[in-house]
């Protein structure tokens, strides 16, 4: 039906200085003239007349708030953020029967009249004057309508009272808004943007999300029964809302009966229909709409999102633009999460740590190349406590992330920072065999300057090998990374330069959890920074992409509105050089070989470092193959130097002290495998072996020969070595020891060069649990 009021409000114009009842304005005239109290409060005849044909244009429509919704890198939704739950729809796809039994109930005159019922508006306006106030609703559906878009569009709480205020004041400027309203829009026009604002319940506004909250169906699936009961909520929404117990539910079946018999009344429907329908139940299938990340399969990844949507500029010129995209909501966002990389993490973390430990861990998974973050697991669920305990099994820190992201302070990342160091040494020219004595003991009392070209030496900080004791030994760049030899490090950040460490780590991304500078000391190289498992991945995925650092990133795709997609590509820099890259994967790929990660693999090109912190107070491992980098953290939330790691159950397991290698490694190990296994295995680019390989070591050869001596043979490896080293866990326990200045770096394991069976038994024994 087209029907419009211009036509009709030209034709009343003509009549209304006779005050003849015609239409509209001649029944408001008559109203006005036949209402002394109406005309005692200053609203004369002529005031009518003139109210009513000098219209103001229709109120400001701005769009209506609705979900944002989150898909996965499948299309497959997972979280939906919104502050009104509502999804829009044309009025075709609302069911005929719902769209009938609306107007039935609200404003069966609605085809008839041009945006005001005079009979309903007559007999209100009477009761109303009389008692002195509203007293009585007789509001035309479109009356009902701009009273919403007023509701809606208030930015203030004295707008919003002032949009409902119980005057005839405000009723007044309503009917004019409807009026105009009516001459913009046809009848279906209206009828659909009504069925879209009403709130009907139960979080529920407009019919779409009324149907699937109240019956788990759509708009165009409703039946009968359904349409009268959702018909009835309107009036009432409140009052009579399922979702509160039986009462409310028991007003919602009166109000539904009444539907069915003004339908039956105005033969809509036949009264037998009307009568066996309100003998049956309301049949209410309430489906849960959780809104927010809490309830979401996956909530950290989806916290992620919400924080990234608010804080990034990409996404808005200021913040609040960025709040209010969210809030008024109506968008897409296809995002990098998949789901099968989140299911091995998730898995690898829940059947090793539980969530009632208090140490937590946590895992963040970045394809290379392009920062799409794959999955954010973490040990705990999010969420609130139980009777809001400070340590339970849920936590409201999105503990894979920083703070920017709604993440907690992280935990110091350990000798996964030497790799930023041997990055550093590659690129000034160091050799894999490249080396230098290290002592049994070492002060960092010179030669160490920040970035502003201040002297940060520490004279108090001792960095100690073998428990504390020993006379150290040659040192090679491979040995040492292998072995994860803190003092070998410490020398050779000074060697390359700490300025020109902290910029290599800088230029991968490397930022602290908690947003502050990061701590230019000399032991930077040892993971003194408190870190969080997103960065940490995203810098090593950079090694992985052959020195290609991608901002981490988890949307790809906005669709907005009106179906306009936008895409979000990524943001990358190619942070160090190619060759650089290769060789630092050629170095880390033999902790899986040669070092603290040996004999755990994962049947693939890998590579990637452990870190164990000074005193446990934290244990790191991170990794990447050409096709996936992960970083996992394993701390105690109620503070990692009251709480270490030692002498500790996780998840059912004893441990005398955790390292990386001893439960941060196997998490990694676990959701690397299950997280790749459909994929095809690439392999690493080989180093430039012109360029980096060789080298050499003072008092290596006497080593290696005293080494060949001992075990009767020459073994030599890919690096030029001779012997049959092959690391273990014991040694990065020697040599990941990592703290602040001042602080005291104790070496707790041995450093021999002793057979790999003998030594990896020993281990098992004494490091990884009982």
């Amino acid at each position: 039906m087209t029907l419009r009021s211009s036509e009709v409000r030209r034709g009343l114009a003509v009549c209304a200085s006779g005050l003849v009842a015609c239409g509209v304005l001649g029944g408001l005239l008559v109203a006005a003239a036949a209402l002394p109290v109406v005309g005692g409060a200053g609203i004369t005849t002529n005031r009518v007349a003139r109210t009513f044909i000098d219209l103001p244009p229709s109120p400001r429509e701005d769009p209506l708030p609705e979900r944002t919704v989150l898909l996965d890198k499948n299309g497959k939704q997972f979280a939906q953020f919104y502050m009104e739950n509502r999804k829009i729809v044309k009025l075709d796809q609302v069911a005929p029967v719902m769209r009938e039994a609306i107007v039935a109930i609200e404003d069966s005159r609605f085809y008839e009249h041009a945006g005001l019922d005079i009979k309903g508006t007559l007999r209100a306006l009477v009761t109303n004057t009389q008692a002195g106030g509203v007293r009585q609703g007789g509001s035309s559906l479109t009356q009902q309508l701009v009273k919403n878009i007023l509701v809606e569009g208030a930015e203030t709480e004295a707008e919003r009272d002032r949009a409902r205020e119980p005057s005839i004041r405000r009723k007044l400027s309503e009917l004019r808004y409807a009026l105009a309203m009516e001459n913009k829009y046809t009848k279906a026009e209206i009828l659909e943007r009504y069925l879209n604002i009403a709130y009907f319940g139960a979080g529920a506004f407009g019919v779409e999300a009324a149907a699937q909250r109240f019956f788990s169906v759509s708009a165009s699936e409703l039946t009968l029964q359904q349409a009268a009961t959702l018909a009835g909520a309107v009036r009432t929404p409140y009052a009579t809302d399922p979702s509160l117990g039986t009462q409310r539910r028991r007003r919602l079946r009166e109000r539904r009966d009444i539907v069915l018999d003004r339908m039956a009344q105005l033969g809509n429907i036949p009264v037998a229909q009307a009568e066996a329908v309100k003998r049956s139940p309301l049949n209410i299938h309430m489906r849960p709409e959780p809104g927010g990340c809490a309830g979401s399969a996956y909530p950290y990844f989806c916290l992620y999102v919400h924080r990234e949507l608010v804080n990034n500029p990409a996404f808005g010129h200021n913040r609040a633009a960025r709040e209010r995209l969210l809030a008024r909501g109506g968008i897409v966002l296809r995002t990098t999460l998949d789901p099968r990389a989140q299911r091995a993490a998730q898995r690898a973390i829940s059947s090793r740590v539980s969530p009632k430990d208090t140490e937590v861990a946590a895992e963040a998974m970045i394809e290379p190349g392009t920062g799409r973050i794959r999955a954010m697991a973490a040990s705990k669920k999010y969420g609130v406590n139980s009777g809001n305990l400070k340590n339970g099994p849920s936590t409201t820190y999105n503990l894979p992330a920083n703070v920017a992201h709604g993440g907690g302070q992280g935990f110091q990342a350990g000798s996964t920072f030497k790799a930023f160091t041997l990055a550093t040494a590659l690129g000034k020219g160091w050799r894999f065999d490249d080396g230098f004595m290290t002592p049994g003991r070492f002060v960092p009392s010179g030669g160490y300057f920040d970035c502003q070209g201040h002297r940060v030496n520490d004279p108090n900080a001792e960095i100690f090998n073998a428990s504390g004791e020993g006379s150290g030994g040659p040192q090679s760049i491979s040995t040492g990374t292998w072995k994860s030899v803190n003092i070998f490090y410490m020398m050779l950040e000074r060697r390359v330069g700490l300025c020109q460490v902290v910029k290599t780590a800088r230029a991968l991304g490397v930022a602290r959890a908690d947003g502050t500078p990061l701590r230019e000391v000399p032991t930077f190289t040892l993971g003194v920074n408190e870190m969080d498992p997103v960065t940490v991945a995203g810098a090593f995925a950079a090694f992985a992409a052959r020195g290609r650092y991608c901002h981490p990133m988890g949307i790809v795709d906005i669709v907005e509105r009106d179906g306009t997609h936008v895409a979000v590509p990524p943001s990358c820099v190619q942070a160090i050089e190619r060759g650089v890259a290769d060789a630092v994967n050629h170095v880390l790929s033999g902790v899986f070989t040669k070092g603290t990660m040996t004999g755990q693999d994962i049947g693939r090109d890998a590579a990637g470092k452990t870190g164990t912190n000074n005193g446990y107070t934290s244990a790191w491992f991170a990794g990447y193959t050409p096709d996936l980098a992960a970083a996992v953290s394993l701390g105690d939330i109620r503070g990692s130097y009251r709480y270490p790691l030692r002498d500790v159950t996780i998840g059912g397991e004893y441990y005398g002290q955790v390292q990386g290698a001893s439960l941060p490694g196997p998490i990694w190990v676990s959701s690397m495998e299950s997280a790749l296994r459909d994929v095809s295995p690439t392999s690493f680019h080989h180093p430039d072996m012109g360029r980096f390989g060789g080298g050499f070591t003072p008092g290596m050869d006497k080593l290696l020969e005293a080494e060949k001596q001992k075990h009767g043979g020459d073994h030599r490896d890919e690096t030029g070595h001779s012997g049959d080293w092959t690391g273990d866990p014991a040694d990065e326990r020697a040599g990941d020891q990592a703290g602040g200045p001042g602080e005291r770096h104790g070496f707790q394991g041995d450093h021999g060069y002793r057979g790999w069976k003998a030594r990896w038994k020993k281990w098992k024994q004494r490091s990884r649990h009982r």
